[in-house]
């Protein structure tokens, strides 16, 4: 039941002397085949969980499937986090139902969800080998 549904090739904007790497996203758990996931990949604690103002951020829109997977190329070594969102009515945007989340969301390493998104920290993880993979599990408050 699980298909890839998409790869966004980005060249991170790093120079030629930076050792950069292969991210791969999976992610599984979405409700139904509506709309897109949104995914959003930054460095840069200030910008997450929302990093569409990072300048620097790696971000990619596929369409909603059973499972996805997503690789972004050229990824300079450092710490990361990503967030995800199953935007199912495609308005490229979480709706939420007075503060909670009325679609799909989850994050690098699956951090337990209490009270807001978690904190970069959280969610961050290292890219320090040639390929990672993280795998993210979609969660539905509503």
């Amino acid at each position: 039941m699980g298909s890839a549904i998409g790869a966004a090739a980005l060249t991170s904007a790093a120079s030629a002397t930076t050792p950069t790497a292969k991210l791969e996203v999976n992610i599984s758990g979405l409700r139904n085949m509506k709309g897109n996931v949104l995914v959003c990949v930054t460095a840069n604690p200030r910008f997450f969980p929302d990093c569409s103002k990072d300048p620097k951020s790696f971000r990619a829109t596929v369409p909603a499937r059973d499972s996805a997977q997503i690789s972004f190329r050229g990824v300079a070594q450092g710490t990361y986090a990503i967030a995800v969102i199953h935007d199912e009515n495609g308005n490229d945007k979480m709706d939420m139902a007075v503060f909670i989340p009325k679609e799909g969301f989850g994050f690098s390493r699956n951090p337990a969800i209490r009270t807001g998104p978690p904190k970069f920290k959280v969610a961050a993880f290292a890219m320090d080998a040639a390929e990672i993979s993280q795998r993210i599990k979609m969660k539905y408050m509503l």
